[in-house]
């Protein structure tokens, strides 16, 4: 699995989760650049296959990243070929996104009729442009109201129970109603706004997931799953209580490394492809399944012992990881290490 004996005609290649064509579902997949196509293979038993299952021809392909449509998916880029045929690929990371969006818009430049890249508004251009005039404090004590704001309710998420807290899509439904935004898109502007001015806070684990994410930034999701509460620091208006979770406690330390690994299973010796994400203070390693929309993490803490990339955790329960490349392997054991 070690790429050190790289084809040099290979421009850059990696996981990335890709939508399905027909079945609109999402499969992590082994993604190779080439000069003028990106082929894409299967995964399994730990290695990849050696036909690839298919082409993604970059001659006239058109590149939008971010692509901002996926609420539950903020890390997907879409390639609109010549043909109008839509690919929505999703990356590990803001950082590993962007990158293959520079690398494959480098390589769709150098071919015949080449188009630009088309980026998508970030979200703080878009604050900028849209909320300069906005007072986000009236903004927090309309929410606030008694008659007229946000209705505070009780949520379990995950064997989670979370009080006194609302939905991201609630947040959008209160502030298009009450004519704050025109539309989702502007109301999802304003509440990460919100969010990044420390008016609200994530609670949720998708919520806390995207908030903590290094990828993301302060985006806030326009999502039924994805809960927040009003910040500690505006609690003093109401009788807001909140309840601390286990869960929200795991998921609130700051992310060191996030990337895609294979793991072997426990019951049956399958390597599977996972997301990681080690976070510090209080340190836990989360893994994921990134093909799907609900995020349930699997907590891992323990020591990583000699050059075997294997964890043990505190309940001498076994984990065997693989990384694409021996680099990455020695990267994850360093940073593994510095929080044990």
């Amino acid at each position: 699995m070690d790429t050190s004996k790289q084809d040099s005609s290979i421009l850059k290649e990696g996981f990335l989760v890709k939508r399905g064509h027909v079945v609109h579902n999402w499969k992590v997949r082994w993604f190779v650049l080439k000069a003028d196509k990106l082929l894409y293979y299967r995964y399994e038993g730990g290695k990849r296959d050696n036909c690839h299952r298919g082409t993604i021809p970059l001659t006239g392909c058109e590149i939008t990243c971010p692509y901002l449509e996926y609420d539950t998916r903020p890390l997907v880029l879409r390639l609109k070929t010549n043909t109008s045929e839509d690919h929505f690929l999703e990356a590990c990371s803001r950082e590993e996104r962007d990158e293959w969006a520079a690398v494959i818009g480098a390589a769709v430049q150098k071919l015949p009729s080449g188009t630009k890249t088309v980026p998508a508004p970030s979200s703080r251009s878009s604050k900028s442009l849209q909320l300069h005039n906005v007072n986000l404090s009236q903004v927090v004590d309309s929410m606030y109201d008694v008659h007229s704001g946000i209705k505070l309710s009780s949520h379990v998420e995950q064997g989670c129970t979370y009080i006194n807290c609302f939905s991201g899509s609630t947040v959008v439904d209160w502030l298009v109603f009450m004519h704050l935004a025109l539309t989702r898109v502007e109301a999802v502007t304003l509440a990460s706004a919100l969010l990044d001015e420390g008016c609200l806070r994530a609670v949720g684990v998708r919520s806390v997931f995207a908030e903590h994410s290094a990828a993301l930034g302060e985006q806030f999701l326009d999502d039924s799953t994805a809960l927040y509460s009003f910040a500690e620091s505006f609690k003093k208006r109401g009788s807001v209580k909140s309840e601390k979770s286990v869960c929200a406690v795991e998921m609130s330390g700051k992310v060191q490394r996030r990337g895609y690994l294979l793991k072997q299973g426990h019951k049956v010796k399958n390597w599977k492809v996972r997301l990681f994400v080690l976070r510090a203070d209080p340190g836990f390693l989360h893994y994921y399944d990134p093909s799907k929309d609900d995020l349930s993490p699997a907590g891992v803490k323990g020591n990583v012992q000699g050059n075997l990339f294997k964890i043990i955790t505190q309940t001498d329960k076994h984990y065997f990881i693989q990384a694409p490349t021996r680099q990455e392997k020695m990267e994850w054991i360093e940073a593994i290490k510095r929080h044990t």
